[in-house]
């Protein structure tokens, strides 16, 4: 069942070493500022748990994965600080997965848009159906991917970054994804991609933790910098929001 809850719902299922974290916002599973702080401090709790050996990120319904920042969030910054504050939490949940002793399986049943592209470029491992279409739209509003610029660079190049960062208004399908390194499989059905997922995970969890674990750093390996930048982006972005250009496109939509 999605939730109708306004700051959106989070819940963890720890099954056989396997922690499954599920969120959900009715606005197409978008991020509220209370979700994302959720959402990082689940990853935190979860990366300190010795009885979870791997962790699968997944979102509610059967349609859109994730529609990244929520709409009617963006709506209520009127200042520099609110606007850090609200990119910021977008800063604090990829370097979460980042830093989670344990590898990060992401689950794409739909579409992404934005912060949720970044969700999914900071995951270990994604699976996704043909119906996991991408877009980045921010700078169609006034802002740019500035936060989740890093993970998707690390994850399919600078010039991925760049064809998508360019044309906010053009849906990549799946299969794009998964040949720009995105998605590490695409399925035609849930179903399917879910019996992948468990075979998967059962399989992987039962490797040694240990090795999993510094299988996952040396992933990770030269982005340090991360604990930083991702914060000194969602400055740039909490400023962008404030423009004229924003603020009147963002009343457009409204």
């Amino acid at each position: 069942m999605e939730t109708n809850r306004e700051n959106g719902s989070l819940y963890t299922n720890i099954l056989n070493g396997v922690a499954t974290i599920e969120f959900g916002h009715p606005q197409a599973n978008s991020f509220p500022l209370e979700l994302l702080n959720r959402l990082t401090t689940e990853l935190n709790l979860i990366s300190n748990n010795p009885q979870v050996k791997l962790v699968v990120l997944k979102s509610e319904g059967d349609k859109t994965f994730c529609a990244g920042a929520s709409f009617g969030e963006l709506l209520k910054v009127d200042s520099e600080a609110k606007g850090y504050e609200f990119f910021s939490g977008f800063a604090k949940v990829i370097n979460a997965i980042r830093h989670c002793s344990k590898l990060v399986i992401g689950r794409a049943q739909g579409k992404s848009v934005g912060g949720g592209i970044g969700l999914l470029a900071a995951c270990d491992y994604v699976f996704a159906t043909e119906a996991a279409s991408i877009k980045l739209s921010e700078i169609s509003i006034g802002i740019g991917p500035f936060v989740i610029a890093p993970a998707v660079e690390r994850k399919m190049g600078v010039g991925v970054l760049a064809e998508l960062a360019l044309t906010p208004d053009q849906w990549k399908n799946a299969y794009w994804a998964e040949k720009k390194g995105l998605y590490a499989r695409v399925f035609e059905t849930i179903l399917q991609m879910d019996k992948e997922i468990e075979y998967f995970t059962q399989k992987l969890s039962a490797y040694n933790p240990e090795a999993l674990s510094e299988l996952k750093k040396s992933f990770w390996r030269n982005t340090e910098n991360w604990d930083t930048l991702l914060f000194d982006n969602a400055r740039i972005s909490g400023k962008l929001i404030l423009s004229d250009f924003s603020k009147q496109i963002l009343q457009k939509l409204k």
